[in-house]
Order: structure tokens, then C-alpha cells, then sequence
């Protein structure tokens, strides 16, 4: 009953195009109030770091507002997500199993800004400042580089470092990404300002990094990691070739070889 109270209060909220700018609600229940809205008529990553590219969905949440690790859609399709509700694994019927929910401790933010001659250590103070007093995050959980003309911003924050009072990575990540994109959450948009002008981004990716490796199949894999396995695969069965046929050629050789000398033999007893 406590998650559908919650869950009524950031509907009202997110009708309204307000949230109290006083603290943070989590990302589940806000996707959870986003798909309620869409019924009514009317991105030096880690090698395993994923986007989200299956956008929002009716998410299940637990009593607290989190993500649970099993998700469906309406046709019984399921999947299971990360601590930011985000997938990890291929999608498969009712029956996949989901045996918990992998934290997301990293996740990281590459935007571009429209401006680009910025000084670095302008663009790290106002971006830090501004995370942390909007969407109440910890600065020792934000990382910001600036490399013309991209824009880094890196949250890291695993299980031991966050307690219960804690904002959530995750949700920061989700706040920034709407406000970005041109839809606030908050009751104002996000104004992040530089050497006393305004910035404006674009070209905003999110990837996410978990605790564990995501368990997508061969069909998820980038161009660059097939074609390495496909050159391996090729070198592997054109040594098993060229052996098969080297013995052959040595059987045949060592065949011959004792013909002639039996032949010999009986040349010399005659």
C-alpha cells in the first residue's frame, strides 16, 4: 500500500509538471508516472558499459520505489533490468529467471556543448555545483572532465558508499537526462551556466556500468567484437585444415616410400 500511495503523490506531481525541489524521487515510480501520462488519450568506457535503448516502460516496483529485478510488458515478454531499471539481459517469456538485482555503480554522461571554447575547470565546477544542489547528490559521487568537445560526467556510487538517505545515481542520471532533452521534471529546467553564459547541450548519451557484465547474446555485440571473433574462428579452422592435409600428404609419402622398398627386395632375390 505504501508504493501506490508514493506512487499517487508523484503522479499528482508529474500532472502537475511539479516536483518539490526538495528532494528526489526515484526514477521507477517516475517512469511509473510517465507511463500513466502516455495511457491517458490525447552514451574511455568499460568494455561492458550499455545504453538504454529501450526507453520507457510500465516498470514494477518494489515497496521502497525500486526497480524489481523481473520486468514484463502486457505480452507476458520479460526481462530482467539493473538497479536503474535498465535491461541486461535478452528478452524471453514468464519463465526467465531473475535472480537479483545488479547494481548500477557507474554511470556516465557524454553531452556536447553547443559553445565549445570553455574553460575545463569552469565547466567542472559549474556541472559539479549543479548536480549536487539540484538533485541533492553527494560531489564525491561526481567526476567531471571537459575535452573539447565533449563533455564527460561520471557518477559513481556502489552499494557500501550509499545509505538509505542517500540519492540514488541512477535517479540523478534519469532528472538530468529529461531536463536535457527539454523535459524537466522539476518545475524549472535545468540552468547550468559557464563563464557567466548559459549552457546549452546536445547530443546527450548515458551509458550504464554494472556491478556485473550484462548477459546479452551474440546479437548485441558491436560490429568490431564479431569480426574479431569471426577472424579467430577462421584462423582456428584453416590450422585444422592445413594440419588434416599435411598428415595426409605424409601418410601418402610414407605409403610410397614402403612400396618401393618391397619392390626392391624382390628385384634383388631374383
Amino acid at each position: 500500500m505504501a508504493v501506490h500511495r508514493r506512487l499517487a503523490l508523484v503522479l499528482m506531481a508529474v500532472l502537475a509538471l511539479t516536483v518539490s525541489v526538495h528532494s528526489v524521487t526515484s526514477k521507477c515510480l517516475l517512469m511509473k508516472a510517465e507511463m500513466y501520462r502516455l495511457k491517458k488519450p490525447r552514451t574511455v568506457r568499460p568494455s561492458h558499459a550499455f545504453i538504454d535503448n529501450d526507453g520507457i516502460y510500465d516498470p514494477e516496483c518494489d515497496n521502497d520505489g525500486r526497480f524489481k529485478a523481473k520486468q514484463c510488458n502486457r505480452t507476458s515478454t520479460c526481462w530482467c533490468v539493473n538497479s536503474a531499471g535498465v535491461r541486461r539481459t535478452e528478452k524471453g517469456d514468464e519463465n526467465i529467471t531473475c535472480s537479483e538485482v545488479v547494481r548500477t555503480s557507474w554511470i556516465i554522461i557524454e553531452t556536447t556543448p553547443v559553445n565549445t571554447d570553455l574553460d575545463n575547470h569552469s565547466v567542472k565546477r559549474a556541472f559539479t555545483e549543479a548536480l549536487a544542489q539540484r538533485y541533492l547528490l553527494n560531489q564525491k559521487h561526481i567526476s567531471v572532465t571537459y575535452e573539447n568537445p565533449y563533455i564527460t560526467i561520471e557518477l559513481k556510487q556502489n552499494a557500501s558508499e550509499k545509505s538509505e538517505k542517500d540519492v540514488d545515481i541512477a535517479d540523478v542520471a534519469y532528472y538530468f537526462e529529461k531536463e536535457v532533452k527539454g523535459n524537466a521534471i522539476h518545475y524549472s529546467f535545468l540552468n547550468i551556466t559557464v563563464q557567466g553564459e548559459p549552457l546549452q547541450l546536445k547530443d546527450t548519451l548515458i551509458y550504464y556500468v554494472d556491478e556485473k557484465p550484462p548477459e546479452f547474446a551474440m546479437t548485441n555485440l558491436t560490429a568490431g567484437i564479431i569480426a574479431v571473433i569471426v577472424v579467430v574462428t577462421l584462423a582456428v579452422v584453416a590450422g585444422i585444415l592445413v594440419l588434416v592435409f599435411t598428415r595426409r600428404k605424409t601418410g601418402k609419402y610414407e605409403k610410397a616410400e614402403v612400396k618401393e622398398m618391397n619392390e626392391m627386395h624382390r628385384e634383388l632375390k631374383s
